[in-house]
């Protein structure tokens, strides 16, 4: 496919406004290795990392949160919504040397741009990691 030039020029305005608007909500945006995904990392309120990702997946989105508090065997509570809809909530404890865990899902594809958000809170210290992602 040959793209023009106020075609290509369009395509990279609007990459660069999402990429703007990633970034000013905090934490840090990148592409994927597939170029069809969108990747997040920051920090939570405390000493822990949180990572969103969302890529295509056979007519769906597969969306993965992951806390790394390079502590093993802390509770988390964790919940992911998309488009403010409750997906699921849970329950995970660190583990592994990093101290992390990670929770994956595979949704539906909304019409439109579906908008994720990830919150885990530990369940001893308080400490809170929530970042949102547009895909």
């Amino acid at each position: 496919m040959t793209l023009s030039t106020s075609s290509t020029l369009a395509a990279l305005s609007t990459a660069a406004v999402l990429a703007a608007s990633t970034l000013a909500l905090g934490g840090t945006a990148a592409a994927s290795d597939d170029d069809r995904g969108v990747e997040r990392t920051g920090s939570c309120s405390g000493s822990a990392r949180w990572e969103l990702k969302a890529h295509e997946d056979d007519g769906g989105i597969e969306v993965e949160g992951e806390v790394d508090s390079d502590r093993t065997g802390e509770a988390w509570s964790w919940r992911l919504v998309q488009n403010g809809v409750r997906v699921d909530r849970g329950t995970a404890t660190t583990a592994g040397r990093s101290g992390s865990f990670d929770v994956e899902r595979r949704v539906a594809d909304r019409a439109g741009t579906d908008s994720f958000t990830f919150r885990a809170k530990n369940k001893t210290t308080g400490e809170v990691c929530k970042t949102t992602l547009a895909f």
